[in-house]
């Protein structure tokens, strides 16, 4: 066994320790599994949200992008220092409310907002339905990024087996505690690995930055701007738009709100977390730094660029340490995934459905879930699949569709109705599955339309029509209206 392999299951046994011991003198009811009793401060917070927002994507994708797409890459930054100002007012609104009426979910919040158990039940499949491929997404990186940093010695499907056995252990057992003590672990790696590959990659094989772009741009002219056409400027900017409103309408990542101990943890993170994004930054330059050292990488291998740059350069240890940083970025958002799909299914789909359920009972079926859950992602998994990226934007497509009426529920004359709320995201959601399963585009369906509009992105669309609908089917009076919190409930 090489020295790379033993510092992967060292910090893999580690994390499962940490997760294990998390559960340590607490009473893990349904509150305390999903949202921590409510007791984390700004140090947990922020950590449960960087570990849920810098993940696999953040090793792989990012660094992949760079080196297959060049400047297009540039809008993972962009759009998650936009979410993070909407975070500042939105999300001290939501804990509030969530305190107020004991919420544990995402589902739960649309379905006292709106009146309506119904909706809670559809936002919770679709939450699920997204989240599967965002679990997909974490479980083929764990598998990358094992096998090339353990020299091949072991196969990815025998990594991924290996992984969500660990996951699925601590998070029976821990919940979201399991979550919050590997997410320390994880952060503080991915974040001295990161910077020293982004720094040192560049210096060693081009003498600096700036000459690696140089470099770059001598032997692939054009590479690091936006093209023309395809992913322009007009891509670029509603790509931007649409993973910014769609930012914190992931379960999982909503869901962390409520885990918070009070409102001001939010507006502190919210001044914090943009200079944490820089961390993308330095993912960036490792891929640009692989493009002219380890040419060749077509399609979803693009997604290797950062691990055979890393094999190439260091020694065995140093690689191991690298891959154990990546097998964290995949543990932590994957668990916290598990936990609120079992969660979401548990309490707003068999809870709703089963009225009679007890807490007691809900709280262990969402524990049973867990290893149901994990099965079907694997499924998918081992079927193949798109490129990191892709498979991260078509999920921000679906939970888009939730944002328009979250955020009009916000405000203190909501004009949206149930019926309204429950249409539109339909009518997105809908959207999205079709262009997704036809390989449509805007260009494809609008061939005479403008080349800017042509490249929009295709969640976009979606999230028009989804407002769309929404408004026009609130305003069709479907019976008496009565006012309550602040909202016109059918």
């Amino acid at each position: 066994m090489n020295s790379a392999l033993v510092m992967i299951f060292a910090f893999l046994l580690l994390s499962l320790y940490l997760g294990v011991q998390a559960r340590k003198g607490k009473d893990m009811n349904l509150e305390q599994w999903t949202v921590g009793g409510r007791g984390f401060g700004t140090v947990f917070v922020f950590l449960l949200m960087a570990g849920e927002i810098y993940t696999t994507f953040t090793f792989l994708g990012g660094s992949g992008w760079a080196y297959g797409k060049g400047g297009p890459t540039f809008y993972i930054i962009a759009y998650g220092c936009l979410a993070y100002v909407l975070s500042y007012c939105m999300l001290p609104k939501v804990w509030k409310y969530a305190k107020e009426h004991r919420l544990m979910s995402q589902s739960d919040f649309f379905a006292r907002k709106y009146n309506s158990p119904m909706l809670g039940v559809f936002v919770a499949l679709v939450g699920v339905v997204a989240l599967i491929p965002y679990l997909v997404l974490q479980l083929k990186g764990l598998g990358i990024i094992v096998s090339q940093a353990s020299y091949g010695t072991i196969p990815p499907t025998a990594v991924i087996w290996i992984g969500v056995l660990a996951v699925t252990v601590y998070v029976m057992i821990s919940g979201i505690h399991g979550s919050a003590w590997t997410a320390v672990v994880k952060d503080i790696m991915i974040l001295a690995v990161a910077v020293f590959l982004g720094i040192y990659l560049p210096f060693h094989y081009y003498g600096g930055i700036q000459p690696m772009f140089e470099a770059v741009e001598q032997a692939k002219p054009g590479f690091l701007t936006l093209p023309d056409k395809g992913m322009s400027i007009s891509w670029f900017i509603s790509t931007v738009l649409l993973t910014a409103l769609g930012f914190y309408m992931w379960p999982h990542t909503f869901g962390s709100i409520y885990s918070a101990k009070s409102a001001n943890v939010f507006r502190k993170n919210a001044i914090v977390l943009p200079i944490y994004q820089l961390v993308l930054l330095f993912v960036f330059f490792v891929g640009f730094a692989a493009i002219l050292q380890v040419p060749g990488l077509e399609g979803s291998d693009a997604d290797l660029a950062l691990l055979k740059l890393s094999v190439q350069t260091f020694d065995p240890w140093v690689v191991g340490l690298i891959g154990a940083a990546g097998l964290l970025t995949a543990m932590v958002p994957g668990s916290m995934i598990l936990m609120t799909a079992s969660t979401l299914l548990a309490k707003n789909v068999y809870q709703v459905i089963v009225p009679s359920a007890t807490d007691e009972q809900v709280a262990k079926l969402a524990k049973y879930l867990v290893p149901i859950i994990a099965l079907v992602s694997l499924y998918f998994t081992f079927r193949g699949g798109d490129t990191i990226v892709a498979l991260l934007l078509m999920g921000y497509s679906l939970v888009t569709q939730l944002f328009p009426s979250f955020v009009l529920s916000l405000t203190k004359q909501n004009f949206v109705t149930k019926q309204g709320a429950f249409a539109g995201i339909l009518a997105g959601v809908a959207t999205v599955a079709y262009i997704n399963l036809s390989g449509s585009s805007v260009g494809t369906m609008f061939p005479s339309l403008l080349q800017a509009v042509q490249d929009l992105n295709v969640g976009i669309v979606a999230l028009i029509v989804n407002t769309v609908v929404t408004v026009v089917v609130s305003w069709i009076p479907f019976g008496p209206v009565t006012v309550k919190e602040g909202k016109r409930a059918m």
